[in-house]
């Protein structure tokens, strides 16, 4: 079906979402998307039993598809495109953090009476898609050194103890490292508005905000003093009160001076 717009502008085929062949498509889509999640669960399952036989693919296809019924996971969409140059960008980067990070933890290890520090710190990433999250908290956890403690999925956090941490500068360059291989794996498999957003700025912090030790933690009630408080009514006093009037007296008073008889006892 086609119709005119305004100004004579032809549009193109209205095409209806309720139709049976866009539902046929939809339900064909999913159905392949769980083959290939099947596909994929069969083969780790014989990756970790070690060999590959007709008994581990058949328990492999079997585990995943309980899996895939008991346990249905959210559906992860894909709208970006592959790029071969920044594949292999990715893939050289990957193994060179990894075989560097591999021997600064083995020095780590060996070094004789050497105690590193660790650290936890916030990472808030650009795309807060469900699949760059997970595949850059994969990329992170696999480099020795750096693992995912927590994903916050709903403000695109990632909490990432890091290994030798010997000061600030040590965890400003984890979190560059960090959104440096967020922007290869975007640039690899990322769409068009998935690379626009690596180059947008950063929102500034809001006014009710105070640096933290992993970065700016918003707040959510009123912000403690930092200094003396202003009085605006009266000081309460510290010690004891001088009384304003005259003290009644808590025992028999003792005259100071000869007491003159009443003219009662005048007459006695």
């Amino acid at each position: 079906m086609t119709g005119r717009a305004g100004g004579g502008r032809r549009r193109g085929p209205v095409v209806d979402p309720d139709a049976p062949v866009t539902r046929a498509r939809a339900r064909i889509g999913r159905w392949r998307d769980r083959l290939l999640t099947l596909a994929w669960m069969a083969l780790i399952w014989c990756l970790l039993w070690g060999r590959f036989s007709w008994g581990n693919l058949l328990g492999g296809l079997l585990v995943g598809g309980a899996v895939l019924l008991f346990f249905p996971l959210p559906p992860v969409t894909f709208g970006g495109r592959l790029r071969p140059r920044a594949l292999l960008d990715l893939a050289v980067r990957f193994v060179t953090e990894l075989v560097s990070a591999s021997i600064h933890v083995a020095w780590i290890a060996v070094r004789p009476g050497y105690r590193p520090r660790g650290a936890i710190i916030a990472v808030r990433l650009r795309v807060r898609t469900d699949l760059n999250l997970a595949l850059t908290a994969e990329a992170i956890s696999l480099v020795p050194g750096t693992l995912i403690v927590e994903v916050d999925r709903g403000r695109g956090l990632l909490y990432v103890h890091v290994l030798d941490v010997r000061g600030p500068q040590d965890l400003a360059d984890s979190r560059d490292r960090i959104l440096a291989t967020e922007g290869r794996i975007v640039r690899a498999i990322g769409s068009a508005a998935e690379l626009r957003l690596l180059t947008a700025p950063a929102a500034p912090p809001g006014p009710a905000s105070r640096p933290g030790p992993t970065g700016s933690v918003p707040l959510t009630g009123p912000v403690p003093p930092s200094g003396p408080v202003p009085l605006t009514g009266p000081v309460p006093p510290s010690g004891p009160v001088p009384p304003s009037g005259p003290v009644p007296p808590s025992g028999p008073v003792r005259p100071s001076g000869p007491v003159r008889p009443t003219e009662r006892g005048a007459d006695q």
